[in-house]
């Protein structure tokens, strides 16, 4: 029996092209979801007369992980009224919590979610 293969190589630079189109795309949605989160969570703690500079705080950050694209969003503490995230979002004894940042993230998680399915859609063109 002889066994004749055509096509692998071109199938093959089609698996890297997806790839590469897929590991593009999924960082894409990933920032552009981070970003959404990032004014969400701003918008929410907008207005409270103690922290008129921790929205201008938040930031978000996109960076290859090892399963792939990851965002870290959240103050920085660099900046004013940043180092206070964490007694805002959860509050203290003398406190009461603020949350915003997990509100953000819960309102905007379908978005991440259609952002994957897009960049899963346009890799198996």
């Amino acid at each position: 029996m002889t066994v004749i293969v055509t096509g692998a190589q071109e199938t093959a630079a089609a698996l890297v092209h997806s790839i590469a189109l897929l590991e593009r795309n999924s960082a894409t949605a990933v920032a552009v979801t981070a970003g959404k989160v990032k004014r969400s969570a701003a918008r929410r703690i907008t207005g409270h007369r103690h922290l008129p500079a921790y929205p201008a705080s938040i930031s978000y950050t996109v960076s290859r992980g090892p399963a792939g694209p990851e965002a870290e969003i959240g103050p920085d503490k660099g900046r004013r009224q940043g180092p206070l995230g964490n007694l805002i979002e959860y509050g203290s004894i003398h406190n009461a919590p603020i949350p915003h940042l997990g509100p953000a993230l819960e309102e905007n998680a379908d978005d991440l979610i259609r952002g994957i399915e897009i960049a899963v859609l346009q890799a198996l063109r």
